[in-house]
């Protein structure tokens, strides 16, 4: 899969660029784009670390001139409270981005808890296969860094699904090239993932 533009009339530049759509955020793009429909002028959008919740949040609130909250569940309740208020009565929608929906906020204020309770929630989840191979790629060209055909086919079965081990293995590919002087190889990948998982298991 190639880096696949948003299919939504969202601002281009940052939006066709930096942000791939595949099985595990189609849900939550498509919720997004119906922002009209929604229940409430609010969502709640989690997911975990690096998979682009915050990117797309800053898409969303530039394109709906709504207001994006990001790290929602370490903001202040009166903050999150008026804001809610706010949305409500301008009609303009509040994106509320954290790692876990509510009730793993522990809200104490009552009515923004009922509030919360209201508001629908969307989320991101790992990469499939897929969308792995689409990330490592654009991760790489990001670098400057031109892998051969077989390394990305080489590196799938071997990198946890998750978007920070995409980023923390490209990171070590682009550190193992400069350091080596050498273009990417499947040597060269062999040789940094066999490192990476040694200084995993001293750390064990």
């Amino acid at each position: 899969m190639s880096q696949i533009a948003l299919p939504f009339d969202w601002p281009a530049g940052e939006t066709e660029r930096d942000f791939i759509v595949g099985d595990s955020n189609a849900d939550a793009v498509r919720h997004l784009d119906r922002w009209g429909t929604w229940p409430v002028m609010a969502t709640i959008l989690t997911g975990p670390r690096k998979s682009g919740r915050s990117l797309l949040g800053r898409l969303f609130a530039g394109r709906t001139e709504g207001q994006l909250i990001d790290d929602a569940d370490r903001r202040s309740e009166e903050e999150l409270f008026h804001a809610w208020n706010a949305a409500q009565e301008t009609r303009r929608p509040l994106l509320l981005v954290a790692d876990l929906p509510p009730p793993a906020w522990r809200v104490k204020l009552p009515d923004l808890r009922s509030r919360l309770a209201a508001t629908p929630a969307v989320a991101l989840g790992d990469p499939d296969e897929p969308l792995a191979r689409a990330l490592v790629e654009k991760l790489l060209a990001q670098r400057n860094l031109v892998a051969p055909p077989e390394l990305i086919g080489w590196l799938m079965p071997r990198i946890e699904r998750s978007h920070v081990a995409l980023i923390r293995v490209v990171d070590a590919l682009d550190e193992a090239s400069l350091s080596e002087h050498s273009r990417l190889s499947l040597k060269l990948a062999r040789a940094t993932l066999g490192a990476m998982r040694s200084a995993d298991e001293n750390r064990a």
